[in-house]
């Protein structure tokens, strides 16, 4: 069980969609598969889908394990007759005393006593169930299990990738339009492929047989042609997804989600939790703007991914100084630490733009700003493309620059008037924790350029009739769009203002919840507890949530052209900084060598000239330092190697 949990833990940081843990062999020690579902769940924190099967399993036991599932916060079932018990024939199945007679009974149980809590998977057979006579006996009991509830099905094994195409084809044709998940299982080993899959009579194809007969006697090789063997097939196999957003199992959702604000692309969870009363999804301005109001906080228990606030600090640290928070977010952005608070797994979508992350990790390097969400502009890339690709193959898909940070109230007006002079095309949202201050502008339909507008108190009844009356007329900005064969355009992702102030509520109760891992456990922490929240309760209560759009998707800089002035400034401050710190050292060094100094004396007065003359302060300073060093460790000094490497230094430094 310690080597699983220690599997499991390092697959957890390549971020799967969940983690599949199956029922104990023969229904037996269901405990371990509950402690399992436990430790991902909480400790780990990733989404899980539990087995859960019939067989040897009792109706008190099943609610029993559903319970404990859901307490631990599991909602993901795959819903399973389950193999005969040991020593009973294959086509002998019966259920225990108190039991259910199948999977479709088993989905029926679940959906009646929990509702709509869990999200249930079947199974299915591309070559056919064992028991089953025909394709189409074996599809008649498929759509049984989906009408009694079944959201999504998850495959037996298989190898033959166009034998599988052609049986989804057949279960579309039979009226089973749930998601499909591929059961691809990499090959571990010779003798435990042959006998689970040849002997067993799967189709395997020939390439696969010829090549893994030639490294069947190299363990680490067959291993190799394992994941090789699973790569292909993923990519064959795998349908490719219709939104740039990740699509939910629910079939109403499938059906009528047609837009999302971007504004919750890094907590889709969050997302999903809040709007699941819809009724109706907006597709038009109009909608948008009648939509359904979006489920409270405390309702749905929107928070910080980590279920404690130990765990949280291990993620995150407890930073003391504006400096130790921004680097959090640069670690976050450079893919060192996992997640953030506004963001739920780690930063992707970026593969091949290093430029880019480098970029988002300078701005959030200046101290003025923390970024929490962001697109790169993307310019009629071929939606089959690995990286932004989404929705029907041979069409091309768009991007509008896009960025969502928090701003120090005293650089905000710094941005808005640049915004304003500068850079016409962008558009905008700022807000702050309360709401008394909310800034935006809008692309006026009549002109080009963009319009401004400032609310001190949104609730307050506005003298500006033209005002209220733009307001009014703004439509949402289509931020990410796709043209495809024999398609209306597509535009699935939206900035929109109703949604922004939905979300402005939960980012700011997000630094609150962060706040609260900090409360004081003892009088030995008080100090660092205090000053940690202290910190993030001033962001919180005086900085602004703020998103832009470069509304000009051939502009290949994207949005950092807007920040590039303070990006600047913050280098030359640091660099200034590292200049000071350099010649202090070299103080606390002379003042620790006392005499012994006085062997590169000379040489510093000489230095010194040099600086009063202009000269690079930083290249002389070090090599000082460095001198003074070695005389108080007592080390000989040889004044022609100092004098040619400062004058090396130095001419580096100028260049």
């Amino acid at each position: 069980m310690a080597n699983l949990n220690d599997r499991i833990e390092r697959m957890c940081h390549l971020y799967p969609e969940f983690v599949d843990i199956t029922w104990g062999a023969g229904g037996s020690r269901p405990e371990a598969t509950l402690e399992m579902v436990s430790n991902v769940q909480k400790v780990l924190g990733v989404e899980t889908c539990m087995h859960l099967v019939c067989t040897d399993n009792s109706v008190e036991g099943i609610d029993k394990a559903l319970k404990e599932a859901r307490a631990c916060g599991n909602q993901n079932i795959l819903a399973l007759r389950g193999d005969p018990p040991q020593g009973q024939k294959t086509t002998s199945w019966h259920p225990c005393q108190n039991g259910l007679p199948s999977a479709t009974a088993l989905v029926a149980h679940i959906r009646k006593t929990h509702g709509d809590y869990f999200g249930i998977g079947v199974a299915a057979y591309p070559e056919l169930h064992p028991e089953s006579p025909s394709l189409s006996h074996d599809l008649y009991y498929l759509k049984q299990k989906i009408d009694a509830g079944a959201d999504f099905i998850v495959t037996q094994l298989f190898f033959d990738v166009p034998l599988f195409l052609r049986w989804v084809k057949e279960v579309r044709r039979y009226g089973v339009l749930v998601p499909i998940i591929p059961g691809v299982m990499p090959i571990q080993s010779y003798a435990g492929f042959k006998k689970n899959v040849v002997d067993a009579g799967l189709s395997v194809p020939s390439w696969i047989l010829e090549r893994l007969e030639v490294v069947k006697g190299d363990e680490q090789a067959v291993r190799a042609f394992g994941v090789e063997v699973g790569v292909q097939m993923t990519a064959l196999s795998v349908i490719r997804k219709d939104k740039p957003w990740r699509c939910n199992f629910l079939p109403h959702r499938q059906d009528q989600e047609q837009q999302r604000p971007i504004f919750w692309a890094n907590r889709p969870k969050s997302y999903i939790s809040r709007t699941e009363a819809w009724q109706s999804f907006p597709t038009t301005a109009s909608q948008w703007r009648t939509l359904e109001k979006y489920g409270g906080l405390e309702e749905y228990g929107v928070g910080i991914k980590y279920s404690t606030a130990a765990e949280a600090r291990c993620h995150w640290g407890e930073p003391r100084r504006m400096e130790d928070l921004s680097g959090i977010f640069q670690k976050y952005w450079r893919g060192e630490v996992q997640t953030l608070p506004w963001c739920d797994h780690l930063v992707n979508g970026y593969g091949g733009r290093e430029e880019y992350r480098k970029r988002l990790t300078e701005l959030n390097g200046t101290g003025c700003y923390l970024a929490i969400n962001s697109q790169p502009v993307v310019n009629g890339v071929r939606s089959d493309d690995k990286v932004v690709g989404w929705g029907p193959s041979g069409g091309y898909v768009y991007q509008k620059a896009f960025l969502e940070f928090f701003v120090s109230a005293d650089q905000l007006p710094i941005l808005i008037e640049r915004l304003k002079i500068q850079f016409p095309n962008y558009t905008y949202n700022a807000i702050n924790h309360s709401g008394s201050t909310y800034l935006h502008s809008s692309i006026s339909k009549s002109k080009s350029k963009s319009k401004c507008h400032r609310r001190s108190k949104p609730d307050d009844n506005e003298d500006d009739e033209d005002e209220e009356k733009e307001e009014e007329e703004e439509e949402p900005n289509t931020v990410t769009w796709g043209v495809f064969p024999n398609h209306e355009i597509v535009q699935p992702t939206i900035v929109e203002r109703s949604s922004f102030l939905a979300w402005k509520d939960e980012a700011f109760a997000l630094w609150d919840q962060w706040a609260q891992c900090f409360d004081v456990a003892s009088e030995t922490e008080e100090t660092e507890m205090n000053s940690t929240r202290r910190l993030i309760d001033e962001v919180r209560g005086g900085w602004f949530l703020m998103n832009i759009v470069n509304n000009d998707y051939h502009d290949p800089q994207g949005v950092f052209e807007l920040f590039e002035e303070d990006i600047v400034i913050a280098k030359t401050e640091k660099e200034a900084k590292a200049v000071v710190e350099t010649e202090e050292d070299f103080v606390k060094v002379e003042r620790a060598a006392g005499p012994k100094v006085v062997v590169v004396a000379n040489r510093k007065a000489e230095e010194e000239e040099k600086e009063k003359a202009g000269e690079n302060v930083f290249s002389s300073a070090l090599a000082a330092a460095v001198v003074a060093a070695a005389a108080a460790a007592g080390g000989s000094v040889c004044q022609g190697l100092v004098a040619e490497s400062v004058a090396v230094s130095e001419a580096n430094c100028t260049a």
